[in-house]
């Protein structure tokens, strides 16, 4: 292990694959993975031109990667993307799951077993695609980065919010376990719960309820994207090579008890 600081946090000859990466946190962490040396792949899958503004934005900061188009649920697309990435960049050492449908809040009356099953499929069955696409190569190289992006509303218990809380909380538990199972392969599973950061699907959420959760933060100011960056790098990097099944929560205090 290199304890240089200036090298420990560095990500050169690393690939890495951020899924749901076309805007918002995803982006974010894409770009810097890519300024830390990191040849990075770009997931999207629904919006084309944003996935290209975002990948144009990438190259613009000086990264290196490409663009790569599957559903993260979707076992056939999984396996697809990764032959495609590492014909492309290489076979992937460090997986950022972040890809994320719509997040009504509703009272469990209003949901469906058909809208339960969505948040499970992109924050259970994803993670869980992804990790068995990826652990051929990290097992061999006894070497890789899992790093899953939870929420704090698993922590907070947020309502009325049953089933992507749910969700979130099966991803976590998820994590926790294979952190354990994949430790002696020298590959570390970990978590980053962000705090309410708005991004692009927020722009139409009610100002009041903006309010009255800024005011909860005790940082005072709203997170952006790029708060995130540095826990990702942190975990992707030499530096955290004691560290896993762990969450990193950004969320300027907003879960401290």
């Amino acid at each position: 292990m290199n304890l240089n600081p200036n090298k420990m946090f560095r990500l050169d000859g690393r690939v890495a694959l951020v899924t749901g990466s076309s805007k918002g946190l995803g982006k974010a962490i894409a770009i810097g993975l890519g300024q830390a040396g990191a040849k990075v792949a770009l997931n999207y899958f629904n919006n084309q031109s944003a996935a290209e503004q975002a990948f144009s934005e990438f190259k613009a900061a000086g990264c290196e990667g490409a663009l790569f188009r599957a559903n993260v649920v979707d076992e056939n697309d999984v396996q697809r993307m990764f032959a495609e990435i590492k014909q492309t960049l290489g076979p992937v050492d460090i997986i950022v799951v972040n890809a994320t449908p719509a997040q009504p809040l509703k009272p469990i009356e209003e949901y469906d077993w058909d809208f339960y099953q969505s948040m499970l499929d992109f924050f259970i069955k994803s993670p869980f695609l992804l990790t068995r696409a990826a652990l051929p190569h990290m097992k061999s190289q006894r070497w890789g980065r899992i790093i899953n992006i939870t929420s704090e509303v698993f922590q907070l218990g947020v309502s009325p919010f049953t089933a992507y809380v749910a969700a979130k909380g099966g991803q976590t538990g998820f994590s926790r376990s294979l952190a354990r199972e994949l430790a002696p392969f020298g590959i570390t599973v970990n978590m980053i719960a962000p705090g309410w950061i708005p991004v692009e699907r927020h722009e139409n959420d009610p100002q009041d309820m903006k309010d009255a959760y800024l005011a909860t933060v005790p940082a005072g100011r709203w997170g952006v994207p790029q708060d995130l960056v540095g826990a990702t790098v942190y975990y992707a990097s030499e530096a955290s090579s004691f560290v896993t099944g762990q969450t990193i929560s950004v969320t300027g205090g907003h879960t401290v008890h």
